[in-house]
């Protein structure tokens, strides 16, 4: 019998990379469709993320704050 196990830190350091890369390209002065396009994917991962239902302590703040910051 397999049992699924999911890891939060696993899930918190994925999360974490579509934040980073969301500022990322922020940051520039201006950006390509496809960086739009990226900044769009990341922010609707991390939208599915904070609605996960195994986080404990982890600190979701600053994934608000880049889902804010990639709809703006």
């Amino acid at each position: 019998m397999f049992t699924s196990f999911i890891d939060p830190a696993r899930q918190y350091s994925a999360s974490m990379d579509s934040v980073n890369l969301i500022n990322s390209l922020l940051a520039k002065p201006s950006l390509t469709s496809k960086e739009q396009d990226c900044i769009a994917r990341n922010v609707e991962h991390l939208e599915v993320m904070i609605a996960k239902d195994y986080w404990t302590t982890e600190n979701l703040g600053p994934l608000v704050a880049a889902i804010a910051a990639g709809k703006s």
